[in-house]
């Protein structure tokens, strides 16, 4: 017979985990064990609580009905376990500590390993997690308090989150050195017409602004590769593929590449540095969102083309 005392947070973390991400493998992945600890875990748990979590044979897998009643128990339990630590961190002071931070692929590739750079180098003995995804990815991991911090792409509308916009970004056309268009200082989407383009894949808030945008002039784009990630996309445009219109914030991450301003229309996003309310921030998450506050308000953005980046100047509160 088994008891409260034989259920423990570490199968708490772990049902959770398997939850999220529908897999035991990607579980595994997230919190840095081996896939059969994963599922020793797992199955501990459903002994003690005698009840099976998880329809194993679907992909991904699908709760049952006593997972689904479990699920917001359990995160309820590990926020309030995480709490007793945030309460120490604030006793003790920023001696130890973790921070979990998102981002969406363009910041986490350029802005963000400034800013933990910056933050390692202060603060040593506090620990950091990355976790890279899509705008509404990263919503979802803040709400269910995988994330203390996210830095996104445009609005989420989620009302339990709470986003401060720190910049406006313009996009910006890249082309090869050897390109027609290399001659270019600026140009129009009208004059993008029958030019062929890499565009990135379904997900990318970039590829939805490109074809509303192709779609406001009155034509489709000309694609010559779709379904590029962001490094991926720099380096097809550098091989010669076509050109791309990608955000002045990585614009220079490929000296090989040709910088357009792309004048009309102007396409702009707005950088926004996100949390969820319902949970409190430890110390050590204040001090990393004061970081990065800092940094961008000290020049600390990576080099843009001719001012294609301007800070809001919102205070966060």
């Amino acid at each position: 017979m088994f008891s409260a005392q034989d259920l423990t947070l570490q199968q708490l973390r772990c049902f959770v985990a398997v939850a999220d991400e529908g897999q035991f493998t990607a579980a595994a992945d997230e919190l840095r064990v081996a896939q059969p600890s994963i599922s020793a875990q797992i199955h501990r748990l459903e002994d003690v609580l005698g009840v099976a979590l998880f329809h194993r044979g679907r992909r991904p897998i699908a709760l049952t009905d006593a997972g689904s009643t479990l699920l917001p128990i359990a995160r309820r339990v590990l926020r309030g376990v995480d709490d007793v630590f945030h309460g120490a961190d604030e006793i003790e002071g920023l001696h130890r500590g973790h921070v979990t931070i998102g981002a969406t692929p363009s910041i986490g590739a350029t802005l963000l390993p400034l800013v933990l750079a910056q933050f390692r180098h202060h603060y040593p003995d506090i620990s950091l997690s990355f976790v890279e995804r899509h705008s509404e990815q990263i919503a979802e991991s803040l709400e269910s308090g995988v994330l203390d911090l996210a830095l996104v792409v445009g609005n989420l509308a989620h009302s339990t989150l709470e986003q401060r916009t720190l910049a406006v970004e313009r996009m910006v056309v890249v082309v090869g050195e050897g390109h027609e268009l290399a001659g270019r200082d600026a140009i129009t989407i009208s004059e993008l017409r029958g030019v062929p383009l890499i565009m990135f894949h379904e997900g990318y808030d970039v590829r939805t602004a490109t074809l509303r945008a192709f779609d406001a002039a009155g034509f489709a784009p000309l694609v010559a590769l779709d379904g590029a990630e962001m490094a991926t996309a720099h380096a097809f445009v550098a091989a010669g593929i076509g050109a791309a219109i990608v955000p002045s914030i990585v614009a220079t991450m490929n000296d090989d590449l040709h910088i357009i301003a792309l004048t009309d229309p102007v396409i702009e996003r707005t950088i926004c540095l996100v949390r969820d309310v319902r949970h409190t921030l430890s110390r050590a998450a204040r001090t990393l969102r004061d970081e990065i506050t800092s940094l961008l308000e000290s020049g600390g953005w990576p080099p843009n083309t001719a001012g294609d980046i301007r800070l809001t100047h919102e205070p966060l509160g």
